[in-house]
Formats: structure tokens, sequence, C-alpha cells
């Protein structure tokens, strides 16, 4: 037992060393060479700031509308739900969702509605919706600011962020950024 615990001791401690000073200095090096200083991707608009890696809140008819958040949008509280897809509260929370969106998007299907728009990500804060959940809500936008609704469609063609290296994840939409080239947009 004892020729065990002194290389025991000493891997833990050049572990401690290791990953508390080494590997912490090396990653923080790297993010300083990284846009930012790896602080993510600041958007300055009409005289605010916003990071486009945390999910915004957006609900008002004439934007497009962000995932649901379990943390009501506020990233010192990041974090998802513990609640299960059987469990009723969740339920609940997800139908009173898709009721919600019918009610202001009313063209819509309840089976066309993607599973984005009505549940939370894991940590609450996804600025990211599916294509699919942007093209949902085109007529929506497209009454309310009376725009031609094929403008709405190549603007969310335009903000479509293709998976990493074709390969990992999938197609997705900044909605900070996609809202804000709305804005942009001119009426017919």
């Amino acid at each position: 037992m004892k020729q065990n615990i002194l290389p025991a001791i000493r891997l833990t401690l050049l572990c401690a060393v290791f990953f508390s000073g080494i590997y912490t200095l090396f990653i923080f090096g790297i993010a300083q060479a990284a846009p930012n200083n790896g602080k993510g991707e600041v958007i300055e608009y009409n005289g605010k700031k916003y990071y486009a890696n945390i999910g915004q809140k957006f609900d008002r008819d004439e934007y497009f509308w962000s995932r649901p958040s379990a943390v009501d949008y506020n990233a010192a509280g990041a974090g998802g739900s513990n609640k299960g897809p059987s469990n009723p509260d969740y339920l609940k929370t997800v139908q009173e969702r898709i009721d919600n969106f019918m009610k202001h998007n009313p063209e819509i299907k309840k089976s066309e509605i993607p599973s984005d728009l009505v549940t939370a990500s894991g940590g609450g804060l996804d600025p990211n919706i599916s294509v699919q959940a942007a093209k949902v809500q085109v007529k929506r936008i497209s009454k309310i600011r009376k725009i031609n609704e094929n403008k709405i469609q190549e603007l969310i063609t335009s903000n479509t962020e293709k998976p990493l290296l074709g390969l990992f994840g999938t197609e997705k939409i900044n909605v900070l950024k996609l809202n804000i080239a709305l804005d942009g947009l001119k009426i017919n």
C-alpha cells in the first residue's frame, strides 16, 4: 500500500498544478487571440450592446421569436428545467407555449410548429432557432410589417448558418442578427 500512496500523491499534485495553472493559462492565451479577446461577439444596435452568443427575448409579433428560456434569459442563472417529458407541469408549460404561438400565428397548424419554439434549451440561453422555426413565422411578420414574404424568406436564407465543416450540427439562425436584419428591410 505504501508503494502506491506516494505515486498517487505526486500524480494528484502534478494534475492540480497542470489543470489549475498551466492548462488555464494556455486556454486564456488562446482566448486572447480570438476575436474580442474571447468575450463573445458583441453587436451594438440602437446605442445598446448585445451578445450574439446569448439568447435574447423576442416575443413581439413584428419580430422573429426566440427559443423559450427556462431561466427567463438571465445569463447569470443559466440552466434548463429538471422536468422530464412526462411531467404534468412541463407538459402544461409546453401546451401554453403552443397555444400562445397558435394565437399569434393562426395560419399555422399545430403539427407545423417546430419543437425549438415551444421547448427551452438545456442552458436556457440558446441564441439560435432552426430554419423551420424562422419559416413558420414569416406570414405573421409579413402581415404586420407589410413586407413581401419572399423578401423575408431571402432574409432567412442569407442569415442561415451552415453546420460546422458541413458535418457538425444543423443549420441554424441567430435570432438577434436576423431581427436586426429584419429592421433593415425596406417595405415593399
